[in-house]
């Protein structure tokens, strides 16, 4: 029996412990380590063997800390992500699949864990399809207000062409191109070229600065 090894990240050292416990009793789950910050767990997401995370949407550094950390971690190692949250609001729920978890889980329903991680690991498949799906569909839902020009130039600064290199591949002027680029940076709600592609790729969950 294949062991499936768990990444827990959760701020709450007694509840680190007891999900240790209660998770390693089980013969074919292991908890391959914890974090208890955002910062924590990115770093050790980068050298830890690990299948599945377990991340609390709530963790210390902020409300909803947690969604923010799962599009890190997402970015980084293919575990699939569950969390774990005390909150019941359907809003917090839709940005942790936004943000890339295959499923979620209330605090207070613990002895669901091994059910849910072994589903996570054994049957990902029709879960991606429908995450990739869903990114997609969060991805269209930002860039519909812009018009065709505004997407192609959204588009050309996504692939990494500078203002010169987009001047010339879409014989446009330099003052015409600002004036787009203003225009879509302003329907985006950010400031720079930067700022806008990762809203978009992070499909729309930004931080707070």
């Amino acid at each position: 029996m294949a062991t499936i090894k768990i990444f827990l990240v959760e701020d709450d050292p007694d509840w680190i412990r007891a999900m240790t416990a209660y998770l390693n009793s089980e013969p074919d789950l292991e908890v391959a380590g914890f974090a208890t910050s955002s910062r924590e767990a990115i770093e050790k997401a980068r050298r830890l063997d690990f299948d599945v995370v377990l991340l609390d949407i709530q963790l210390t550094d902020y409300e909803e800390e947690g969604i923010h950390t799962a599009i890190e971690l997402h970015d980084i190692h293919p575990a699939k992500i569950i969390m774990l949250t005390s909150m019941k609001d359907e809003s917090i729920i839709m940005q942790a699949f936004t943000a890339g978890a295959v499923n979620y889980v209330e605090k207070t329903n613990y002895k669901e864990l091994p059910h849910v991680i072994r589903n996570a690991h054994q049957h990902p498949r029709a879960m991606d399809a429908l995450l990739k799906d869903y990114a997609r569909l969060k991805r269209e839902e930002q860039l519909k207000q812009l018009t065709a020009a505004e997407r192609e130039v959204f588009e050309l600064i996504e692939q990494g062409y500078t203002q010169p290199q987009m001047e010339k591949k879409l014989y446009k002027t330099e003052s015409t191109l600002k004036n787009q680029v203003n225009k879509m940076l302003k329907k985006l709600g950010v400031t720079s070229r930067k700022e806008a592609v990762e809203k978009v790729r992070r499909k729309g969950l930004l931080p707070p600065k």
